[in-house]
């Protein structure tokens, strides 16, 4: 499966929502889901059903299938009003909203700093 990068920096093929859109098996798949939910409340503090856990296809999708977080992050929001491949490529990296994700996810940190310097 090709890789492939979130404008944060995320990698969508290692994203358990992203996996769980794949999964086959409907009962592994929500409880795929099931654990997914306490996961996000674990690390995010936000609250979600194994019902709210939608199909996700990546958040640089075109598809309807993007999970209801993507849909409505301001990181993804401004990435496309720019027309960023990611926000590596951004004038403004890195703005307030990444850093806010870079002490959640420091890996995404690394990744866009190594596109970064080969611009």
């Amino acid at each position: 499966m090709k890789e492939i990068l979130a404008y944060c920096g995320l990698y969508c093929h290692s994203c358990p929502i992203f996996l769980a859109t794949r999964e086959k098996d409907e009962e592994k798949k929500y409880k795929m889901r099931g654990d997914i939910a306490q996961q996000i409340k674990e690390h995010y503090g936000r609250e979600y059903r194994p019902e709210d856990i939608t199909d996700c296809d990546g958040c640089r999708t075109e598809s309807d299938r993007l999970f209801s977080g993507c849909r409505k992050c301001q990181i993804r929001k401004c990435a496309r009003q720019k027309r960023a491949e990611n926000c590596a490529y951004c004038d403004e990296y890195a703005c307030e909203k990444l850093e806010e994700l870079f002490q959640m996810e420091p890996n995404t940190r690394k990744r866009l700093d190594e596109i970064k310097t080969r611009l």
